[in-house]
């Protein structure tokens, strides 16, 4: 399979997980759906492409901008970060969906918050402590 084809698959089984958090919030496999399979398969996949893409000294270019973007000049690595950044826009959504119920916000007012986490991730959960804002709890609260 091509970096490509398995660019277009991690994307959709992404496509089709938001849609659990979106379409189906209470159902009681939604939480299941999103991190015992689809996460889980993302890291998975993640550690099994990291160990094939990077040796042990490409971890040193980790710690300079230059080095980093040397690193992510392949196919292959860029699909590997990509990865990343699905599996943990999804770890965020499930926190939206579940810290916006045990605060009975509206699911329909964590709609954007999803949308924004999926297509601009961190932007999505600075809106999401912005919302419950206005949900009597202070932003900076963790609970």
């Amino acid at each position: 399979m091509s970096f490509s084809q398995s660019f277009t698959l991690v994307n959709l089984l992404a496509a089709i997980t938001w849609l659990f958090i979106l379409v189906f919030p209470k159902w009681k496999h939604t939480r299941r759906v999103v991190f015992g399979f689809s996460v889980l398969l993302l890291c998975i996949i993640y550690a099994a492409m990291v160990t094939l893409t990077f040796q042990a000294d490409d971890f040193a270019q980790f710690s300079t901008l230059t080095g980093l973007m040397s690193l992510f000049q392949s196919e292959q690595a860029v699909l590997v970060g990509w990865i990343h950044y699905l599996a943990f826009d999804l770890m965020v959504g499930l926190y939206i969906l579940d810290n916006g119920q045990k605060h009975q916000i509206k699911h329909g007012y964590l709609v954007p918050c999803f949308l924004f986490t999926f297509f601009f991730g961190p932007t999505g959960l600075l809106l999401y402590r912005i919302l419950r804002s206005f949900h009597g709890k202070h932003p900076l609260d963790y609970d």
